[in-house]
């Protein structure tokens, strides 16, 4: 048994969508009573790291509408099923940025919200970029505008809250630790 395992006695799925599916479970607890757990089930994404040659990042800026305003990111997108993460990092970079990488390095992954989503990214390095002669462009509904700045420039955009998601606040540090060791 695992620590503090929840058992699943029923589990229901309320809403299936094109990128999530909303799942409610009724639950058997440690201590013996029942609850019911609300969760988002979701493909997993990865999120990639562009470092230019100039140590410039590549940046996208991009609307988001649950928070009903554009943030800068990193270049991040949905695992298409059987798709192997890396080959989805080396796909949404072009289609997001045009860029295409000689080198992808997996960092680390990490959940997001595991306290009602089940979703993970994968963290990826692209180093050795250079402009797809024919990029494969982003999806018919999603609009970007790429931007490249310093890690520096990066850390400003944190204090004016235009870079507000964690993974790329996540990204961003991993790269400040890296400079500094």
């Amino acid at each position: 048994m695992k620590k503090f395992e929840e058992k699943t006695i029923e589990s229901e799925t309320i809403f299936e969508g094109k990128v999530v599916q909303l799942q409610v479970d009724r639950v058997k607890l440690p201590n013996g009573k029942e609850s019911h757990r609300e969760m988002i089930k979701h493909p997993g994404a990865v999120a990639v790291i562009p470092v230019t040659s100039d140590n410039k990042i590549v940046l996208v800026e991009q609307y988001r509408k649950p928070l009903e305003r554009s943030l800068v990111e990193i270049p991040a997108g949905k695992l298409e099923e059987g798709e192997p993460p890396e080959k989805t990092a080396h796909r949404e970079l072009e289609e997001e940025t045009g860029y295409l990488a000689s080198e992808m390095t997996y960092i680390t992954s990490f959940y997001t919200s595991p306290g009602f989503a089940d979703e993970i990214i994968h963290l990826y390095l692209a180093t050795g970029l250079k402009k797809a002669d024919e990029p494969l462009g982003t999806d018919e509904d999603e609009f970007v505008e790429i931007m490249e700045c310093t890690l520096e420039e990066a850390q400003k955009l944190i204090n004016e809250k235009k870079i507000y998601d964690a993974k790329t606040a996540y990204a961003l540090l991993y790269l400040s630790v890296m400079k500094n060791s």
